[in-house]
C-alpha cells in the first residue's frame, strides 16, 4: 500500500479562516493517523489578490495550533518548490503536453468576444459557458494566429458525452454529466495556470493520495478528474468536508465574531481550546468525551466519523473550552501565556513583568477561575499595580445607612485592626474584619462594599481577603488613607 500523503493548499489572499484551519487539521490528522506525510503547499498564482502577510499568518497559525508538516515552502522537500508561483514553467510544460496528447487546445478568443458570448447566452436563457469556438481550428489556422501575435489560453478538451463518476469518502458516489462541463481554461495568456491545472499537476507530482478539502470544491472535482484522465493519471481519493455554519445558520462572518485564527489568538483563546473545539466541529470521537488533545485525536481520527451535514459554530462552546484549558494551566504556564496580554494592555512593560514575576504569580490564583479569555487580564489585574490604581466607583465609598464621617471612621478602624495583625494572611484578615463588623453592628454589605472599593477601586474584584493579602499591609493602609482623603 502506498504511503498516505495529504496536503493543505491555501491561497494567501487573507488571514487563515477558521474553516481553513479545520480542513488543514483533518488532513493533518488523517496523515498522522495513517503514519503518512502531510504537505503544506501555497497556491499563490492569483497575484492580484496575493498578500505577503497572509502567507506568514498561515504558517504561524498552523504552527500555533500544533500542526506541523513534513514538506513545505519553509522546509523544502523532495518535490520542491512548494509555492505555485515558483512552479510556473512546470504548469506550462504540462499544459502543452496535453495539446500534444490531443486533449487540450489553444484558444485565441478575445475577452471582448467572450463577454459578448456571455451576454447573448444570458438573453437566450441558455447555459453560460464557452462555445468551443477554437476547439477544432486547423494547424494552419493556429499557425496563422500565432504568427499574428494573437494571445491565447490553453483549454481542456472536455468529453462531449458520457458522465464522470467519483466516490467521495464522506458523501459516497457523485455523478456528473459531461455535457454540463466546460472546456475549462488550464493556462492563461500570461503564462500562469488556473487553479484547476496547478492543483491537479501538483497533487500528481507530489504523490498526494487523499485530497481532503471543503465542500465548495465538489463542483470542481469532476473537472479535476477530467484533467487526471487527460494525462492518463490515477486520481487520488477525495473527501469534501461540510462547511461551518454561523449560529442560526448561514455563512460565518465577522458580524458573528472572530473568524480568523489571528483574531481568536489576539482575543486570548488558547491553542489547545481552539484545537479541541475545531476538531469536534463535524467530527465525533464518541458521545461522552469532550476534552481531546492532539495525541488522542491522531490516534482516533478517521474520515468515516466526519459528519455529512454542516456543523454550527458556537462561540459559547468555544468559550467553555477556553475556560477549561485556562483552569488546567499551572500558575507558571499561565504567567507565560498572559505576559503578552499584560504588555499589550499596557499594565506593565516586559522589564516590569520580570521584576514583578513573584507578585504576578501570587495574583494568578485569584484571577485564573475568572478569566474567560487571556485578554481579560487587564479587567482583573489593573488595580494590583499602583501606577494604574484609582478609585473608579467613588459613589460606592459611602454605603447606605452611613454618613461620610461614619465611613471615614470605619476606614480608620479597619486601618487600626489590620495594622495590629502579625500575620497578614487572608484567614487572619477575614477573622479580624468580621470581628470588627460585629463590634460596629454593621451589615456585611455596609462594611465590605466600601472597603472593597477603597482597596481595589471597583466593586468587582477577586475575593476581598485574598486580594488584600496579595496587595500587602502597607499598600492596603496607603489606599485606605487615599480613600479617607478623597472623602
Amino acid at each position: 500500500m502506498n504511503t498516505v500523503r495529504t496536503r493543505f493548499a491555501p491561497s494567501p489572499t487573507g488571514f487563515l479562516h477558521i474553516g481553513g484551519l479545520r480542513t488543514a487539521l483533518f488532513a493533518f490528522l488523517f496523515a498522522r493517523h495513517n503514519r503518512g506525510k502531510f504537505i503544506l503547499r501555497i497556491e499563490d498564482t492569483d497575484r492580484t489578490r496575493y498578500i505577503e502577510e497572509a502567507l506568514d499568518d498561515i504558517i504561524e497559525s498552523l504552527k500555533w495550533i500544533g500542526i506541523n508538516w513534513d514538506e513545505g515552502p519553509d522546509i523544502g522537500g523532495p518535490f520542491a518548490p512548494y509555492k505555485q508561483s515558483e512552479r510556473k514553467s512546470i504548469y506550462s510544460e504540462y499544459a502543452h503536453k496535453l495539446i500534444e496528447l490531443g486533449n487540450a487546445y489553444k484558444c485565441f478568443c478575445s475577452q471582448e468576444r467572450l463577454e459578448k458570448l456571455r451576454e447573448e447566452q444570458k438573453k437566450r436563457g441558455i447555459k453560460i459557458g464557452y462555445d468551443r469556438h477554437c476547439r477544432n481550428l486547423s494547424k494552419k489556422e493556429i499557425q496563422k494566429k500565432e504568427n499574428q501575435g494573437i494571445p491565447y489560453v490553453i483549454r481542456l478538451k472536455a468529453p462531449l458525452k458520457g458522465e464522470t463518476i467519483f466516490n467521495d469518502s464522506i458523501r459516497g458516489e457523485i455523478t456528473v454529466q459531461n455535457q454540463m462541463l466546460d472546456d475549462l481554461v488550464l493556462l492563461k495568456s500570461d503564462g500562469y495556470p488556473t487553479y484547476h491545472l496547478a492543483n491537479v499537476v501538483d497533487d500528481h507530482l507530489m504523490k498526494i493520495t487523499h485530497v481532503i478539502r471543503g465542500e465548495e470544491w465538489i463542483s470542481s472535482t469532476p473537472k479535476h478528474i477530467l484533467i487526471y484522465n487527460a494525462f492518463n493519471w490515477d486520481c487520488p481519493e477525495f473527501a469534501h468536508v461540510p462547511v461551518i455554519l454561523a449560529p442560526g445558520g448561514g455563512k460565518l462572518s465577522k458580524r458573528h465574531g472572530a473568524t480568523t485564527v489571528k483574531e481568536f489568538r489576539e482575543k486570548g483563546y488558547l491553542s489547545e481550546a481552539l484545537l479541541n473545539f475545531i476538531a469536534l466541529l463535524g467530527w465525533s470521537y464518541n458521545d461522552k468525551t469532550d476534552i481531546l488533545d492532539m495525541k488522542t485525536l491522531i490516534e482516533n481520527f478517521t474520515l468515516e466519523r466526519i459528519n455529512k451535514s454542516s456543523a454550527v459554530f458556537s462561540y459559547e462552546k468555544l468559550d467553555w473550552y477556553n475556560g477549561i484549558y485556562i483552569r488546567k494551566k499551572t500558575h507558571s504556564e499561565l504567567f507565560e501565556l498572559i505576559k503578552p496580554f499584560i504588555i499589550k494592555s499596557q499594565l506593565l512593560n516586559e522589564e516590569e513583568i520580570e521584576k514583578n514575576r513573584d507578585y504576578i504569580l501570587k495574583i494568578i490564583p485569584l484571577i485564573q477561575e475568572r478569566l474567560k479569555y487571556l485578554s481579560d487580564v487587564r479587567e482583573w489585574m489593573w488595580f494590583f499595580f499602583d501606577k494604574h490604581f484609582k478609585i473608579k466607583d467613588t459613589k460606592y465609598l459611602i454605603p447606605k445607612g452611613l454618613t461620610k464621617e461614619e465611613t471615614i471612621d470605619l476606614f480608620k478602624k479597619v486601618k487600626e485592626r489590620i495594622s495590629s495583625l502579625e500575620e497578614f494572611t487572608s484567614t487572619q484578615i477575614e477573622n479580624a474584619l468580621r470581628d470588627l463588623i460585629k463590634e460596629l453592628e454593621l451589615k456585611p454589605k455596609q462594611f465590605f462594599l466600601p472597603l472593597r472599593v477603597a482597596v481595589t477601586g471597583t466593586r468587582v474584584s477577586p475575593g476581598l481577603f485574598e486580594t488584600m493579602e496579595v496587595l500587602g499591609k502597607e499598600r492596603i493602609i496607603e489606599r485606605l488613607n487615599r480613600a479617607i482623603l478623597l472623602l
